[in-house]
C-alpha cells in the first residue's frame, strides 16, 4: 500500500503496510508480477469512505470501473435503529380509532350517566377537564441494516513509476536519529508554527485585502531542523522578531547494518559526523504546517527513525507494531524536501 502526497507538497510518503494488518480476506488477480496492482488513489475521498465504515458491521473494498474510469468502491455495512417516533404506527398514538379515544368516549359517556349519583360514588379522575386524556406511545426500537457506497476514483500505475515513488533518489544520510515521541515534538513545532504566524500578521501592518490576509505556500512559517551523531536533535524558530529554539539530548543513533551499505562503514557520512563531535550538525528546513501533518502519524505509537541529508532532505522511517503479534512491525516512510535557507 503506497501513499502520495499532493504534488505540490515537499514531502511524500509511500508506506510498506502487510496486507493482513488492512484486510480480514483479500483476493487480487493480476498479470503484473508479483499479483501487483499498484493504484494511486487521492487521500480526501479515501479518508471520508473510511470514516463511513467506523462502527459498521463490516465493509468491502473492491476495484471496479464506473463508465470505463477505474474505481475503488467500498460498501458499508451498519445497522441502524428505528427511533421511538417511526414505532408508533400501531394506532396508539391517540387518533382515530385509537385505543385513548375509546376510552375518552367510554369516560364522557359514564360521566353523563351518572350525572345523577351519589358524588361520592363517581371516579374522581374522571372529570375530562381535569385530568386529560394521554396517548400511549411506545419506545420499541427496531434494527435494520443499512449499506452505504462510497466510490473512490483511481489511477493504474505503471510498475517503473511505483519505483521512482516508492525509492527517490537521495542520497546517503549524513545523521540518523531516533526521535522523541512525535506528538510531543508536534505540539512543540506547533507552537512554533502559531508563534510564527502571530508575529507575521502583528507585525505587517493593516491590509484589506482577503486574499492578502490567507498565507500561500510560499510564506508558511518555516522550521529549521538539526540532528547530530551524539544523541541530540534540535528544533528552531528563526524570524525577524523571533528566534526560538527547543533542544532534545540523549536520544539514540542506531547502529547501521554494514551488509545493507553500498560502502564500507568507515567511509559513510554519518561515520565523518560522528567523528566530528556534538557541535556537527545536519540540517533541514522544512513548512511548520506540512511538518505538522507528518507528525500526526505520531497516533500510530512506534518508533520513529530520522535520517537527515544536510541541507537535501530528511526521511523519516516510522516502525508500526501489530497488535496481535508485538515482534512484527510495518514501516510507513516519508520523504520530506529541505527548503533552502
Amino acid at each position: 500500500m503506497t501513499r502520495s502526497a499532493s504534488p505540490s507538497s515537499p514531502t511524500r510518503g509511500p508506506n510498506s503496510l502487510s496486507v493482513d494488518l488492512i484486510f480480514d480476506n483479500y483476493h487480487i488477480q493480476s498479470a503484473e508480477p508479483n499479483n501487483t496492482i499498484n493504484l494511486e488513489l487521492p487521500l480526501g475521498p479515501l479518508q471520508r469512505a473510511l470514516k463511513s465504515a467506523v462502527g459498521s458491521s463490516y465493509a468491502n473494498l473492491r476495484l471496479t470501473k464506473r463508465d470505463g474510469i477505474p474505481m475503488l468502491s467500498m460498501t458499508i455495512h451498519t445497522m441502524t435503529k428505528d427511533s421511538a417516533q417511526d414505532a408508533r404506527g400501531f394506532g396508539f398514538g391517540g387518533g382515530p380509532g385509537g385505543f385513548a379515544g375509546a376510552a375518552g368516549g367510554r369516560h364522557h359517556h359514564r360521566n353523563q350517566a351518572d350525572a345523577n349519583a351519589d358524588p361520592t360514588d363517581q371516579d374522581p379522575f374522571a372529570d375530562p377537564d381535569l385530568f386529560p386524556q394521554e396517548s400511549l406511545e411506545l419506545t420499541m426500537k427496531r434494527e435494520r441494516e443499512k449499506i452505504i457506497t462510497q466510490d473512490i476514483p483511481v489511477r493504474v500505475l505503471h510498475p517503473d513509476t511505483v519505483e521512482t515513488i516508492m525509492q527517490p533518489k537521495v542520497r546517503e544520510p549524513d545523521v540518523h536519529i531516533q526521535l522523541p515521541p512525535l506528538l510531543q515534538l508536534k505540539a512543540i513545532s506547533d507552537r512554533f508554527t502559531k508563534l510564527a504566524l502571530t508575529a507575521s500578521s502583528s507585525g505587517g501592518g493593516i491590509t484589506t485585502s482577503s486574499a492578502a490576509s490567507r498565507p500561500s505556500a510560499s510564506n508558511h512559517p518555516k522550521l529549521t531542523l538539526s540532528a547530530n551523531m551524539h544523541g541530540s536533535l534540535r528544533l528552531r524558530l528563526a524570524t525577524e522578531t523571533l528566534d526560538i529554539t527547543s533542544v532534545w539530548h540523549g536520544l539514540d543513533n542506531p547502529e547501521l547494518d554494514p551488509s545493507q551499505l553500498a560502502m564500507p562503514l568507515a567511509e559513510h557520512p554519518s561515520t565523518r559526523f560522528r567523528e566530528a563531535g556534538p557541535d556537527r550538525w545536519a540540517t533541514v528546513r522544512v513548512d511548520g504546517r506540512d511538518w505538522s501533518r507528518v507528525l500526526s502519524v505520531g497516533r500510530l505509537e512506534g518508533r520513529v527513525i530520522a535520517c537527515f541529508a544536510d541541507e537535501h532532505a530528511l526521511i523519516l522511517y516510522v516502525y508500526v507494531p501489530h497488535v496481535d503479534d508485538v515482534a512484527a512491525e510495518d514501516v510507513v516512510t516519508y520523504y520530506v524536501s529541505s527548503y533552502s535557507a
